[in-house]
């Protein structure tokens, strides 16, 4: 006899692999929810820019000189 295509066995497992399936989702999807996230780096200064542009060779001793001058100036002045 022909029962319209679902047979007691086709819904067991049907039913079956759908719980095994909710549970790995909702399982996997918690364990993305709760991985820390990456922080973004705090920003730099300018002075720590300048320090790092120094240390890598990108600018002269004079130039460093002059410019940290004019951020150490600058900021007395907004204080």
């Amino acid at each position: 006899m022909h029962d319209g295509g679902w047979s007691f066995w086709g819904m067991f497992w049907g039913m079956h692999v759908f719980w095994w399936l909710f549970w790995i989702v909702l399982i996997v999807g918690f364990f993305l929810l709760i991985e820390p996230v990456p922080r973004s780096r705090p920003r730099e200064t300018p002075l720590e820019l300048l320090q790092r542009r120094y240390a890598a060779g990108k600018i002269s001793s004079t130039e460093y000189e002059e410019r940290k001058a004019k951020l150490e100036r600058d900021t007395h002045r907004k204080k």
